[in-house]
């Protein structure tokens, strides 16, 4: 199986003084050793992948898109041809993921995800049922050929340039930031009391932990970090666990749902958030049609604001909690549990037990607020719309926005602001986002897709404009359809 066939020429996707970024990767333009020692061994795999060619049945695109159903799924990689029905309980990343992509071609989204496309070989190989037809094109032929061999292009020339090799010291001392932070406020209490004041001024160091804290763990989530998939795992366990008290399984299976059907309705849960919120185009002018009022969201951009404090410590706290208990994720209560007894061994000699639980979520309802408008102003804005079957890059282009680059503006995101970059290629560190940031908008501008770049005060601004926009779009809805 080929996870990487090269694709016929079409052009330079790079300027020449974009090439500079790969100065410090490579040299006299040859890629490094690790690279070569990964092309290897991708080339080792896929001849013994394309033994078994020619006893493969073959299919067109008309007979795979028919199997996309819950009880009998088919997805294509690199031309190859999957029946993953059996497996989608099995699947790492959950059921969902593999579900939305039945019947599609899957192979962007697939390298997208996984790190190592060598090592998930194994699982796929014995999934093979087949391979598209000699006259089938790549994809299905409703997407733009000529973008998507130009993203993987992009990807490969990416990899060569070592974009997706993390800086270990990079994240050292983001995780050293959080447990400073921590160890300051339990100094300070020790040293001050627990006065208000003294009260109040830690739980901003705790708050700024707290949010720190879900910008690490959301790159393990990622497997940016270490090369081995286990390790990411355990320190996001550490991490979401130990020091939040959330679960990390619970979190990675909404998350990659979000990922790969980014403000897709109702696929991404995200964006589907009814009845509290209508977003996009189209729900609100569906529970407008059925006259489905919980409220007058004609004021939910008001109640966006009232509610952003409660999205940690209520909503996400609840799910974890739930999702834990329901599937009993053992090892993940465990975690949640040690981080609540580490707050009562660290805090409640001075606190007691209710102050103490008072501390950790007033840490937490400032969060929220933090992580809401973070996670938000790249995605509400967009294109929400229901299943259109996009390519990879134009759907994910379309999608999000990102946020001016600066240092605060990077530290105070997480660098989420390059949100285009992260959907675009999730296991790329986060530190590598604003170095391919010019070439993904140079092939945005070769195929005229729009790349959103905002000041930070603005996408914030973006949010309540938009949710007050949908909810305009509602009243319309509703005003015009009589009592059904």
């Amino acid at each position: 199986m080929e996870f990487e066939d090269k694709p016929e020429s079409n052009g330079s996707l790079i300027d020449e003084n974009q090439l500079d970024l790969g100065a410090k990767h490579q040299a006299n333009g040859k890629p490094g050793a690790s690279g070569k020692a990964k092309l290897s061994a991708r080339q080792e795999a896929n001849a013994k992948c394309d033994l078994p060619r020619k006893s493969l049945n073959r299919y067109t695109w008309q007979e795979i898109q028919r199997h996309n159903q819950k009880t009998d799924q088919w997805l294509v990689i690199n031309r190859k041809v999957y029946d993953v029905t059996a497996w989608v309980d099995r699947h790492p990343g959950g059921r969902k993921v593999l579900n939305y992509y039945a019947g599609e071609d899957a192979t962007d989204v697939f390298r997208a995800m996984h790190p190592d496309p060598d090592i998930v070989q194994l699982y796929l190989k014995p999934l093979l049922i087949g391979e598209l037809a000699p006259e089938e094109p790549n994809q299905e032929r409703n997407k733009n050929s000529r973008l998507v061999e130009d993203f993987q292009e992009l990807r490969r020339t990416l990899e060569t340039l070592n974009m997706f090799n993390a800086n270990l010291g990079f994240f050292f001392l983001h995780l050293a930031q959080i447990l400073i932070l921590e160890a300051l406020a339990w100094v300070i209490v020790w040293h001050f009391g627990s006065g208000w004041l003294i009260t109040i001024f830690i739980s901003f160091l705790l708050t700024v932990a707290q949010a720190q804290g879900t910008f690490l763990q959301h790159d393990m989530g990622h497997l940016s970090i270490f090369k081995k998939s286990k390790w990411n795992r355990l320190m996001q366990k550490f991490v979401m666990g130990h020091l939040k008290g959330l679960s990390s399984k619970w979190w990675n299976y909404r998350h990659f749902q979000h990922h790969v059907k980014t403000n897709i309705y109702p696929k991404d849960p995200d964006i589907d958030v009814g009845p509290l919120f209508v977003l996009g185009d189209f729900q609100p002018v569906e529970y407008g049609k059925y006259r489905i009022k919980f409220f007058d969201y004609e004021k939910q951009h008001l109640i966006f604001c009232l509610l952003s404090p409660f999205v940690t410590p209520v909503y996400f706290n609840l799910g974890s909690i739930l999702e834990m208990c329901h599937r009993r994720h053992w090892e993940d209560i465990a975690w949640a549990i040690s981080f609540y007894i580490r707050y009562l061994i660290t805090f409640g000699p001075f606190y007691g037990i209710f102050r103490t639980m008072v501390l950790i979520y007033l840490a937490k309802f400032l969060e929220s607020v933090w992580i809401a408008y973070v996670t938000q102003m790249s995605h509400i804005p967009m294109k929400i719309s229901k299943e259109e079957n996009r390519d990879w890059f134009s759907s994910q282009v379309l999608a999000t926005c990102n946020v001016e680059h600066s240092f605060f503006n990077d530290w105070f995101t997480g660098h989420l602001n390059f949100q285009i970059e992260h959907h675009l290629f999730p296991t790329m560190p986060c530190h590598n986002y604003h170095k391919v940031a010019p070439l993904v908008k140079s092939l945005c501008a070769k195929h005229g897709l729009p790349y959103e770049n905002k000041p930070m005060l603005k996408a914030f601004g973006d949010i309540l404009r938009a949710l007050k926009k949908y909810g305009a779009l509602w009243k319309e809805a509703y005003c015009t359809h009589p009592e059904i």
